[in-house]
């Protein structure tokens, strides 16, 4: 349990370095978008990298090809997805959330914390988070697509163009 042959720590050592370099490498080539966390899909893609760098590194019966062809699939998976995503107004909006609006114009928007799941704390902690003292100051709060809460404190454009109210807030 607790012990390591020098067979399994150069293997271990050997295999590390090449799936890192090999994933590097795919990464490289596959744009900035591989490891972004804008939506679900990212995060789940970036944490299956992860999980398949560790099955390459801990298990004897998983060779490093096999490792980095997975690493191939889950990245062009990827960029299948997003490719559709960007031309596909209907992928795009099947695969991904709309963000929701929280606080608008010194409103809480209750009914929509309450359909995500944010409470009131969450709201008052991003805006803190924000560097900001008093709720007054803020325009609007959104629940972003990666999860993040957006604060507005300066004038609102067509920023919330895209952002999803409740059915009871909309009225």
């Amino acid at each position: 349990m607790f012990s390591i042959t020098l067979e399994s720590f150069i293997r271990i050592i050997t295999v590390g370095i090449l799936a890192y370099i090999g994933l590097i490498f795919f990464l490289l080539t596959s744009g900035k978008r591989s490891l972004t966390q804008l939506n679900a899909f990212d995060l789940v893609v970036t944490v299956a990298i992860g999980s398949v760098l560790s099955t390459i590194l801990l298990y004897k019966n998983v060779s490093l090809l096999e490792g980095l062809l997975a690493f191939v699939l889950l990245i062009l998976l990827q960029f299948l997805l997003t490719f559709t995503s960007v031309r596909w107004k209907k992928f795009n909006k099947l695969i991904k959330s709309e963000p929701s609006l929280f606080y608008l114009n010194g409103s809480i928007l209750r009914e929509t914390m309450k359909k995500e799941r944010i409470s009131e704390g969450d709201i008052l902690q991003s805006v803190r988070n924000d560097g900001i003292g008093d709720l007054k100051e803020v325009q609007a709060i959104v629940l972003e697509n990666d999860g993040s809460l957006s604060v507005i404190n300066g004038e609102i454009g067509n920023t919330l163009a895209n952002v999803s109210l409740t059915k009871a807030n909309e009225k």
